[in-house]
């Protein structure tokens, strides 16, 4: 797996992939993990739509107090919301906040890789970075939660490949027959 080439260049990932493994053949994207900008909010709702989550106007809403609140401490939003870009063109997102009348517990709502550059360490890559910035910051828990139908079983296994740990299963959580799966990680080191 890539690591992370070292905390001053976290923003910054080279992501190796073999394109054909006969020749030995390797291709490297260089993506760059930024906030999220107004700009971005057209290709975020792409990458939405091509990976089928929720109906991307949705976005507008969950990004507003994001972009609506001004600079000073009292008005600033929590929230964490990041792209992947290459070149400049987002291809990935993720969001993430506190856990309300938690300590140092935060919840991974969102990430999304645009099915093109999927497979290519840029998820990897986000969640790494994510798992950075909040452990830099003194925060103890990551949360993520997933659905338990069959058809999430590869972004289940995502997050046990990253050292995630089933935390809990609510039952027909969704809609019934669908539970609801949390996955925990801990951002302390011992």
């Amino acid at each position: 797996s890539i690591g992370i080439l070292g905390f001053k260049d976290l923003e910054k990932y080279i992501i190796l992939r073999a394109v054909n493994q006969k020749k030995s053949k390797i291709m490297a994207l260089a993506t760059n993990i930024r906030d999220v900008e107004s700009k971005d909010l057209l290709d975020l709702k792409a990458i939405i739509d091509a990976n089928e989550l929720f109906p991307s106007e949705m976005l507008d809403e969950m990004l507003s107090d994001y972009f609506n609140n001004d600079s000073s401490p009292e008005n600033t939003s929590p929230e964490i919301w990041l792209t992947s870009t290459l070149e400049d063109n987002p291809v990935a997102v993720s969001f993430c906040a506190p856990e309300k009348m938690t300590e140092g517990t935060w919840n991974l709502y969102l990430i999304a890789v645009h099915p093109d550059y999927q497979g290519q360490g840029i998820g990897t890559a986000m969640v790494k970075h994510v798992e950075q910035m909040l452990s830099a910051q003194g925060e103890r828990i990551l949360l993520v939660e997933t659905s338990g139908l069959n058809n999430f079983a590869q972004t289940r296994s995502f997050y046990q490949q990253r050292g995630y740990e089933e935390e809990a299963r609510i039952r027909e959580f969704y809609q019934a027959g669908e539970d609801k799966v949390v996955f925990r990680k801990s951002l302390v080191t011992a």
